[in-house]
């Protein structure tokens, strides 16, 4: 009896120095999926038992991690979270957005199949379902001949505001399908949510840094911002946001909840509701951004701040452009007790969204192909992310800081203090990289030595971009 436990540990340790072996011979590399219990069983010709100790040893070491309802995975390295910077009293004051030109450019830069297109957060090419799409459009369109010719007038077709109904509860909202308003994508729903909401010289409160296309709808729209720091790890800062509310009395509240861009942190359940109570005590109504909200690499779809809400003053806003076609322009905006204004909006703006690409996307959901369709692409992204997050902690210089997101594509990357983002973003363009530097992200000084990165275009081909990135930024540490 002695003997057999004896083989019994020495087969489960056999098993997990093999792991280790492999996992530190790059044959599965951080954020790859590893065999599962049952197909190490079999491969090495030992119990599912064994399998089980080695791979809890395995977790236990912090070399792979086990994702629910999807399996093992190599867990990233363990890198530095960037830092919050402390922002002090005056930058906590409104302030206007100057313009930055360079957005513009950074966007563009996405289609020019010239460019590794790691600055503007788009979608994985194999992670759109093209083909599934465009047959679906087609067969729609010749049944449904006159639906997808005609103006589908706010707020929209009513078989899609069902479908994204239906998959609001799963975020934990019991939605009106008759309150949801079809937008052209989401920044056509936070833009109307905002036109609602402040009037030109009006101040915004918003979680800092925050989405560089957002800073340019501000000007535009002429409104002031607070900055409100948010942590890479918990998100925005309450206890500053409650006091803000107080001394400045913003007309809003901007907030993106889940799989934040650039930081990619999302808000607790606690601190959502939090949030909503905070908010709803000073009489500031919440414009909550949850393009990203599908995107969990756990596959356990996040709550949204809009749950806790029993005044209709959260504004929730959502896409299907990260996850099913960025080109398609569906988004929608659930706009609360602020619905008329919102529709009326909408019709003035642009009348409506595009009839054929709302029939496709709600035909899809229909169907049960999205949550097949979800699970594979937040397979491909949490391995993107891994390996990018990887790269740049091999690649970059020692002092790098690099976000760990559990959903999205996007890495907020802080780099040591005496390197300028911009410059390095100069040295990457006239190489063929694309890449956001961080001081588009708010209107402070404190991001100047950030980048952010899009995980989705990371593929072993473009590995060479982010090697050169790295390269890059220790030659101008070492001439600064």
């Amino acid at each position: 009896m002695k003997r057999e436990t004896q083989d019994k540990k020495y087969r489960y340790e056999e098993v997990q120095h093999r792991m280790m072996r492999m996992v530190a011979r790059a044959v599965y590399r951080p954020g790859e999926r590893v065999p599962s219990i049952r197909e190490l069983s079999r491969s090495m010709g030992v119990s599912l038992n064994t399998v089980k100790q080695a791979y809890l040893l395995l977790e236990d070491q912090r070399i792979i991690e086990s994702r629910p309802q999807s399996g093992y995975y190599v867990r990233p390295r363990g890198f530095d979270l960037p830092r919050q910077p402390a922002f002090s009293g005056s930058e906590l004051s409104p302030a206007l957005v100057p313009s930055a030109r360079i957005c513009s450019q950074i966007l563009s830069h996405a289609g020019d199949p010239g460019m590794v297109p790691f600055g503007a957060a788009i979608p994985a090419e194999e992670c759109i379902p093209s083909a599934k799409l465009s047959a679906i459009m087609s067969g729609q369109c010749r049944r449904l001949l006159h639906e997808s010719t005609a103006y589908a007038m706010p707020p929209g077709h009513a078989r899609l505001r069902v479908q994204i109904a239906r998959r609001l509860t799963l975020a934990g909202c019991d939605m009106d399908p008759d309150e949801i308003l079809i937008t052209s994508g989401a920044c056509e729903a936070v833009f109307l949510a905002l036109r609602i909401l402040c009037r030109p010289g009006d101040t915004l409160a918003i979680g800092s840094p925050v989405y560089f296309n957002f800073l340019d709808m501000f000007r535009e729209l002429s409104l002031k911002i607070l900055e409100i720091p948010s942590s890479p790890e918990t998100g925005i800062c309450l206890d500053t946001l409650e006091k803000t509310l107080v001394s400045q009395k913003p007309s809003a509240c901007l907030v993106i909840s889940n799989f934040n861009n650039p930081l990619g942190v999302s808000l607790s359940d606690e601190k959502k509701e939090k949030m909503v109570r905070i908010l709803a005590r000073h009489g500031v109504p919440l414009v909550e951004d949850d393009i990203n909200g599908d995107l969990s690499f756990s596959n356990v779809r996040p709550s949204v701040a809009r749950a806790w809400d029993k005044k209709g003053e959260v504004l929730l806003c959502g896409s299907f452009s990260k996850t099913l076609a960025p080109g398609y322009r569906v988004g929608w905006l659930a706009a609360g007790r602020f619905r008329e204004q919102a529709f009326r909006l909408k019709m003035m703006v642009s009348l409506a969204s595009a009839s054929p690409t709302q029939l496709a996307v709600a035909e899809f959901l229909h169907s049960g192909g999205y949550e097949h369709h979800l699970r594979h692409i937040r397979r491909i992204y949490a391995k993107k992310t891994a390996a990018m997050a990887d790269a740049i902690h091999r690649h970059f210089p020692a002092e790098t800081r690099i976000t760990k997101p559990e959903g999205g594509f996007t890495l907020w990357v802080e780099m040591p203090e005496s390197l300028d983002s911009i410059l390095l973003y100069e040295k990457a363009m006239a190489e063929g990289i694309s890449i956001a530097p961080g001081f588009l992200f708010s209107t402070t000084p404190h991001f100047r030595h950030y980048v952010r990165l899009n995980a989705a275009a990371w593929s072993d081909r473009n590995a060479w971009a982010v090697e050169t990135l790295g390269k890059m930024a220790r030659t101008l540490m070492d001439s600064s």
